[in-house]
């Protein structure tokens, strides 16, 4: 698919841009509302292709899960291996459209490789996210940012007081939830091991209350995200910061993904979370 159209879809998703006027500039980019429409249903997400653990796999537990926090009650989705023992547990932080099929599937995927794993919903105060992806990308973009950190750091304290848990904390997040990855990597001093996937950058100031060991996915065609790269990587080297960096080359935003159309890189997606799975058995297990 055309990069402009890519890069148009990403405006879309992310400043966010009107629907109204994404899908004029798209006509405009395509040359007619049939060819616009065609690329408009490639690109929407398609949560029918989102299950690859069941969740009536026997491996895995399921459990629909509320924590308190300060001033609402959090909801979330947790899966945990089945077998008895103790595990490392990890938040799974969703996009900016919410705890949807593919973030439960993705949180599957953490449990089945031997973790306690916890989405928890950042609109829970909301009623929880819609079906609607473009009002759950509405409605996450009216977020208290600091009070929505703070929500995110108490499912840290639910999960140590889970029995399964061995008190080893991590975290991982996707876009909007990858730039969460890097803001709970500055405060949660206990968090052990961070994976952020095309996620925003922390201040540089921040850098230095770092703890964790972090992990970092960028995608090559993602220039919205990646401008932020040399600033981070330099405060996390004058910090002295343990981290892994790497770049997909022609990868979109996006690219682990496989509910997100073109956007989706198999070879990347497996090669990334190959990588997500390893750091976390050499930090948390």
């Amino acid at each position: 698919m055309d990069q402009q159209i890519i890069n148009l879809f990403d405006e879309y998703t992310h400043k966010p841009l009107k629907r109204e006027d994404f899908i004029k500039k798209l006509i405009l980019l395509t040359g007619s509302i049939t060819a616009a429409m065609t690329a408009l249903s490639q690109l929407e997400v398609k949560y029918d292709a989102a299950t690859t653990i069941a969740e009536s796999s026997t491996d895995i537990v399921i459990e629909k899960i509320e924590y308190p926090t300060d001033d609402i009650t959090m909801k979330g989705y947790l899966a945990r291996p089945s077998a008895a023992g103790k595990y490392g547990a990890v938040v799974v932080i969703h996009e900016n459209r919410g705890l949807n099929p593919h973030i439960e599937d993705v949180t599957r995927r953490v449990a089945n490789a031997g973790f306690i794993a916890l989405a928890p919903d950042a609109l829970s105060e909301t009623g929880g996210t819609p079906t609607d992806a473009d009002q759950a990308r509405d409605l996450i973009g009216k977020l208290d940012m600091p009070k929505n950190i703070r929500h995110f750091v108490k499912a840290f304290d639910y999960l140590q007081s889970r029995p399964e848990c061995n008190g080893n904390l991590g975290c991982v997040g996707f876009c909007w939830g990858g730039a969460m990855a890097n803001q709970l990597a500055v405060h949660v001093p206990s968090l052990k091991a961070a994976v952020a996937f095309y996620g925003r950058q922390p201040e540089a100031a921040d850098v230095a209350k770092i703890k964790a060991a972090l992990q970092l996915h960028y995608a090559g065609m993602d220039e919205r995200v990646n401008a932020g790269i040399p600033a981070y990587e330099e405060a996390l080297k004058k910090a002295g910061i343990t981290y892994e960096l790497y770049m997909y080359e022609g990868a979109q935003h996006a690219f682990h993904n496989d509910t997100a159309g073109p956007r989706y890189d198999a070879a990347a997606a497996k090669l990334a979370w190959q990588r997500t799975i390893q750091f976390f058995n050499n930090k948390l297990k």
